[in-house]
């Protein structure tokens, strides 16, 4: 992971340039950003770390910080925040726990808020190496229990419908599906079609993971060669299982 961050926050400010130079000197790369949707929805390629320097201006963006919330949860960045310990509260109270990686109250001690990015980094350069593994089912209880199940050694990603997990697959390359194969609206056979139908999804591997095991439910995709046929049934320990080896046998591949 390189050493590029994104600092959002009022680029007038004294303190907000103070930042900007102090981490420059701690030798990492700063993108500077207008805490506007406008401009943040402007970015390209941004860096997967973004800083919220709020200086008393946490009414006056209400807006922007929905939008940080729902990118930041979507793209999976790493999201700090840099406000006094009133603001910090109010931000935390309007997000999910994991969303935030790190909150330093003001005024800042940049050579800590370094120290922090640092392991950040690290973390995140070793989650890089991870198998990414997109889990496509309607079931929200079933989507966290099989992320909890397998983000210790993969890189997990979820989506709630066929359609999102379509969306999701055009713009983030995975290396294993799991999907459901009874979904409302678009069945779990009828979206394995359509990953196969399209050139960049159609060499990802599909596990079909469903509660039916009759005949005709795995002869209807069959011919859509999925890679495997799981039983929700299954012992949590047999399906890490039949992961794990699927990843061992493509080693070297």
């Amino acid at each position: 992971m390189d050493r590029k961050v994104l600092l959002i926050g009022e680029e007038k400010s004294f303190m907000f340039n103070a930042i900007v130079n102090g981490l420059k000197r701690e030798d990492f790369k700063v993108e500077a950003c207008a805490p506007t949707v406008k401009a943040l929805g402007e970015l390209t390629d941004p860096p997967v770390v973004w800083i919220l320097y709020v200086d008393g201006n946490l009414s006056e963006i209400t807006d922007t910080i929905v939008f940080l919330k729902d990118t930041v949860i979507e793209k999976e960045y790493y999201f700090y925040i840099i406000g006094s310990t009133e603001e910090i509260d109010t931000l935390k109270a309007g997000m999910p726990m994991h969303v935030i990686t790190e909150s330093f109250v003001r005024p800042l001690n940049v050579k800590e808020l370094a120290a922090s990015l640092e392991k950040t980094m690290a973390k995140g350069a070793e989650a890089e190496q991870k198998k990414k593994i997109l889990i496509i089912d309607d079931n929200p209880t079933m989507l966290r229990t099989m992320k909890n199940l397998l983000s210790d050694k993969y890189r997990v990603y979820m989506a709630n419908s066929g359609m999102n997990g379509i969306t999701f697959l055009a713009k983030n390359p995975v290396d294993l599906i799991l999907l459901d194969y009874e979904m409302p609206v678009i069945s779990g056979a009828k979206v394995l079609e359509m990953i196969r139908s399209e050139a960049a999804t159609s060499t990802i591997p599909v596990m079909m993971l469903t509660a039916k095991d009759d005949k005709d439910s795995v002869m209807s995709v069959l011919d859509l060669k999925p890679e495997k046929y799981l039983l929700k049934t299954q012992a949590p320990e047999e399906l890490i299982r039949n992961i794990d080896e699927h990843f061992e046998s493509r080693k070297g591949r």
